[in-house]
């Protein structure tokens, strides 16, 4: 079981570790320069929210002729300037077996949930959890904004948090407790937090009319967090409702279904359905994912936030 014992002293976030090494691990934009690209013109790129070499050549031709100021000959010219810079042809299994070294799992405060999870959530990944009203997707969202936080020795990322908060569930005064859990400065804990993705779109979107804009707003959206994901090695969690599933058959007591279709289902990299068990339990269940095998995991939610069921 997993034990955070808070010390006489709070664990201070201190600079992060290895911050070289990660940086390594991408090369920024302004690097173009010294391939003989013009500054105004990276500085033009940098306006267009693109800020890493890994991040340009994860752009379409389109989307950079698009840039105002950037004719085609231009962006072929960064373009070739960009592919000195990084290998973007073929890997070899080997290659990519290399950068699955870059990973780092966070641990979500359960060791039976983490080891479900092949040792947490990952980064270079994107995690969807679906599930009723209180199932415990947004209780995960809180402990990993505080063990996020925590140093990697500890199981944690070492970073900070973006909580995209869409039905305004997030909840500061949530986040004390379990920091005190971890034996973590809340305030600096939360100083490094910057406050289910479906509900705006079917908000903004309804019937059936609207269905085809919705998906396709939805799928461009899922394509910058998995290009954040990969540009960064970051770890995306995203919450999801279910819906009612017409097509659940008759043999089915309550069929439901993750919101999103196929679109989100083919964004996930891995997919976890969770639902309610006695009293605070709450059980996990792997629904789709590419290297875990399909088995649940049973955690409790605490005043510290999720946890094992003790005995």
């Amino acid at each position: 079981m997993l034990d955070f014992k808070p010390e006489d002293q709070q664990l201070q976030l201190i600079e992060a570790e290895g911050v070289d090494d990660e940086e390594d691990s991408f090369e920024l934009i302004d690097k173009l320069i010294a391939q003989g690209i013009n500054a105004g013109d990276v500085k033009k790129l940098q306006d267009a929210g693109i800020h890493t070499v890994n991040g340009l050549m994860m752009q379409t031709k389109k989307s950079l002729t698009s840039i105002k100021g950037l004719s085609e000959a231009k962006v072929d010219k960064i373009c070739e300037a960009a592919e000195k810079l990084v290998n973007c042809g073929y890997l070899t299994g080997n290659e990519i077996l290399l950068k699955r070294r870059s990973v780092v799992r966070i641990t979500t405060g359960s060791q039976a949930l983490d080891e479900l999870l092949g040792g947490g959530i990952e980064t270079l990944a994107i995690t969807e959890a679906f599930g009723e009203f209180r199932s415990g997707k947004t209780q995960l969202a809180h402990t990993l904004c505080v063990s996020t936080q925590l140093p990697l020795s500890m199981h944690g990322g070492n970073g900070k948090v973006a909580y995209i908060d869409t039905e305004g569930t997030f909840r500061p005064d949530r986040i004390i407790p379990i920091a005190e859990r971890f034996g973590m400065d809340a305030t600096a804990v939360l100083d490094n937090i910057v406050d289910s993705v479906i509900a705006l779109f079917r908000v903004d979107f309804t019937g059936r009319g609207e269905l085809a804009e919705r998906q396709q707003k939805l799928a461009q959206m899922l394509s910058r967090l998995t290009k954040i994901a990969e540009e960064f090695n970051v770890a995306v969690y995203m919450t999801n409702q279910v819906i009612a599933d017409p097509g659940g058959g008759v043999f089915i007591s309550d069929p439901k279904k993750p919101a999103g279709g196929h679109v989100l289902a083919h964004a996930s990299t891995v997919r976890l359905m969770l639902r309610k068990g006695k009293g605070e339990q709450r059980v996990c269940k792997v629904f789709d994912a590419p290297n875990l095998p399909e088995a649940e995991a049973v955690f409790q939610i605490t005043p510290g936030g999720v946890a094992d069921v003790k005995d």
